[in-house]
């Protein structure tokens, strides 16, 4: 009976990460893609306007 012992972590992990897996699969795309992509988008928009800002010559 040691092996069933020795084989139930692994197997309890591999059945959570395919879990896992399966959700972040399963939550891409659809309703939530368009969210998504204009945070992202949005983001983006806040960095090149915060690198494209002059700084003062004296800072």
């Amino acid at each position: 009976m040691d092996y069933v012992s020795a084989l139930v972590p692994p197997v309890v992990m591999a059945v959570f990460f395919i879990g896992l897996v399966r959700t972040i699969i399963k939550s891409q795309g659809g309703p939530n893609k368009a969210k998504e992509d204009a945070a992202v988008d949005a983001a983006l928009a806040r960095g090149e306007s915060a690198r494209q800002t002059p700084r003062p010559e004296g800072v």
